[in-house]
């Protein structure tokens, strides 16, 4: 039995529509692994029980796994807003959003999160980019200025499977990418913020509350 195998079998199960759902997305989709998979998703539903979010915002819903793990997270009234840039994903997509036991809670939006989602008008408590690894930096100051003082944003794939450290992969857009955010956010003062270095790679990050910072001496 592997470490992974072990962890799996003593945390929350997956649920029957998740497990079918992940497999559907890589038995259809490219690239299915990208989808957040049964111990993130144990992990963001756990993380939206503690934020105890009202409106979250996702950028990259991909096949819509962690929309609907973050979405049963959420208390009465609470949103999730999940934009995807790939129309072509549309079609796959979208009927396991809606017909997932949560749909109600979910509003799947075919568009560009940088440019749309300021649009909406809504101050968010938490947000989970997970989009396009070019433009993470573009999408997290996006974020920031509707994300409310106090509020989370996670990051996902910010060690991307080790390449942020691996020098063959120094011309790879999408390895600069996170390499120029994991950079921007360590120096950002405006943020707290950890590197969990779960699956690869999850980035917390919580907007100072100036009202009720503490300055470290």
């Amino acid at each position: 039995m592997t470490l992974d195998e072990y962890i799996l079998q003593h945390i929350d199960q997956e649920g029957d529509y998740l497990y079918r759902l992940y497999r559907a997305t890589n038995i259809h989709m490219l690239h299915g692994r990208m989808a957040s998979g049964h111990l993130q998703g144990r992990l963001l539903r756990m993380l939206v029980h503690m934020i105890r979010p009202k409106n979250i915002l996702e950028v990259g819903t991909f096949s819509g796994y962690s929309a609907i793990c973050m979405a049963e997270g959420l208390e009465e009234g609470g949103m999730v807003y999940t934009y995807e840039i790939n129309d072509e994903q549309e079609d796959f997509t979208r009927p396991w959003i809606e017909n997932s036991p949560v749909a109600d809670r979910i509003k799947f939006i075919i568009g560009d999160a940088i440019t749309e989602a300021p649009n909406l008008d809504i101050e968010f408590d938490m947000a989970f980019i997970d989009g396009d690894k070019r433009t993470y930096v573009e999408t997290y100051e996006m974020v920031l200025s509707i994300l409310r003082p106090g509020g989370y944003i996670l990051a996902d794939n910010t060690l991307w499977d080790g390449h942020v450290v691996d020098s063959s992969y120094d011309h790879d857009h999408q390895t600069q990418g996170i390499r120029q955010f994991n950079d921007f956010i360590a120096q950002d003062s405006r943020v707290e913020k950890v590197i969990l270095p779960l699956r690869d790679g999850l980035t917390l990050i919580r907007k100072v509350d100036n009202d009720h910072s503490h300055t470290t001496k």
